[in-house]
């Protein structure tokens, strides 16, 4: 069900809030067991929060997101739950205080169902890199989710929330969103707060919203976006209302198709469905534009010098003395700090941490991190001769589908490079949404992906709605 038919039902009194979330909780006792989306299922927190939310209804007092159901990615931190990032690290590390978005959803009475399973530290494209396990996809349990909202968008896709919180670094929202068949939303940098969200490299992460619909995204957006005086990244020109264009007439959109999107490395199945997904834009009266992108080249490269060199420095607090794992081995200072980093940190967190202090090593800092900024003011600039000429940008949201568990996941190479199409988004600051456009031959969904201009959510949400309006989206088999 979408959102506002939740919240009709709650306001008519049709179901309780203590009813519906108990039978979600329900679900998540009996199904994720296959699945592990959640690290931690808040039972009775939830159920708390249920019948504080139905007071509210009972006394009148209800709003957009009282009584809502929701799951929330595990590096977003929760006043008085555990907040892991999915890390041995962080394993027992409880927040006392809450993330700006987790403040304005609880003044609304949302009820928080969990906390969702990720890559360590949001580093990683499958969800496999958790330290509590991966995370399997719905539609085959064989199958990786995508990452690093690998959790946030199973539960989703489960029906083991209504909707759920992400983060989205180089596509983290967006490509799990692609391959579990639902709809994640990356908002422009800076139009929600990132203050309590665990940071893996500051100028690129942004708190992002996984749902059923283009529209859901739009609902749950209208309670976390804004200025946040805590966070200096966060901007005042996000409007809101990002549903106020769903339904309206896009007669003479224009559409603009990047030839580079749609060359090798490309599988056939996605590029026909995405290619579909154009033609039925032609036909509601849009005009398809073509338009390059040559930066793509070197976006994967770029995106990986400057995540990795802000990574290291932002895991640097993380050293057993302050906060997190301590090491029981060290005879001295020095000592501590490196056991406890070495037990503490996963494979891929310890990659990209020494990619990242390699990169912005004297000798090495102008022949790598300096061109990767570079690259990405190249990036912003050819993507701002685009939207000159064109509304929107649709692209295939990943190479391929969901591939099966352990297929690339002892290739760093080759999952670094299936972030290709998703990563220039974040680097040029973008909003961008993904949501499903077809099936392959083994009945895994297909993303696509609309790009917008800075702060315009509301175009993206509007022409991603009306293409699902039309589009017969299947449910996961578990």
């Amino acid at each position: 069900m979408a959102l506002k038919e939740i919240r009709d039902m709650l306001d008519k009194k049709e179901i309780s809030v203590v009813e519906l979330t108990e039978a979600y909780l329900d679900k998540i006792n009996k199904r994720d067991k296959k699945i592990n989306s959640y690290i931690t299922v808040c039972q009775e927190n939830a159920l708390e929060d249920a019948k504080k939310a139905q007071d509210r209804i009972n006394a009148g007092l209800s709003d957009a997101f009282t009584g809502i159901p929701i799951s929330v990615k595990d590096n977003i931190c929760t006043l008085g739950v555990k907040t892991t990032c999915a890390s041995r690290m962080l394993e027992d590390f409880i927040p006392p205080y809450d993330a700006t978005v987790m403040e304005k959803l609880k003044k609304s009475g949302i009820v928080m169902l969990g906390k969702t399973n990720m890559d360590e530290f949001a580093m990683g494209g499958s969800s496999q890199t958790s330290y509590f396990g991966g995370v399997k996809n719905p539609y085959d349990t064989d199958r990786v989710t995508g990452g690093s909202s690998g959790g946030a968008a199973a539960s989703v896709a489960a029906g083991l929330c209504a909707a759920a919180l992400g983060s989205d670094t180089g596509g983290s929202v967006r490509q799990p969103a692609s391959f579990c068949g639902v709809t994640g939303l990356k908002p422009t940098y800076g139009a929600v707060s990132r203050w309590g969200l665990i940071a893996f490299a500051s100028s690129l992460d942004q708190i992002g919203v996984i749902a059923k619909s283009a529209e859901d995204t739009g609902y749950l957006l209208n309670g976390i976006y804004g200025y946040d005086k805590n966070d200096a990244t966060s901007s005042k020109k996000s409007e809101g209302d990002y549903t106020s264009l769903v339904g309206s007439n896009i007669t003479g959109l224009k559409v603009g198709v990047p030839k580079e999107f749609f060359g090798d490395g490309l599988n056939d199945e996605v590029k026909a469905a995405v290619l579909n997904a154009v033609e039925y834009y032609k036909k509601l009266g849009c005009e398809i534009v073509d338009v390059s992108l040559p930066g793509l080249e070197y976006a994967v490269s770029a995106y990986y010098l400057i995540s990795s060199a802000e990574a290291a420095s932002n895991l640097s607090r993380f050293d057993g003395i302050k906060y997190g794992l301590r090491s029981g081995l060290g005879e001295d200072y020095s000592d501590l700090i490196k056991n406890s980093r070495r037990e503490g940190f996963g494979n891929e967190v310890k990659r990209r941490i020494m990619l990242g202090n390699y990169a912005l090593c004297s000798g090495y800092y102008d022949a790598y991190y300096r061109n990767a900024t570079r690259i990405r003011t190249q990036l912003r600039n050819e993507y701002k001769e685009i939207f000159e000429k064109c509304d929107v940008m649709l692209t295939p949201t990943a190479p391929t589908t969901a591939y099966k568990i352990g297929e690339q996941e002892n290739d760093p190479v080759k999952m670094y490079l299936a972030d290709i199409y998703t990563v220039t988004v974040n680097i040029a600051g973008l909003p961008a949404i993904s949501t499903t456009c077809g099936y392959d031959s083994n009945g895994m969904p297909i993303g696509m992906s609309l790009i917008g201009k800075s702060f315009d959510e509301k175009t993206l949400i509007a022409v991603c709605d009306r293409f699902e309006r039309d589009f017969d989206r299947k449910e996961a088999a578990l």
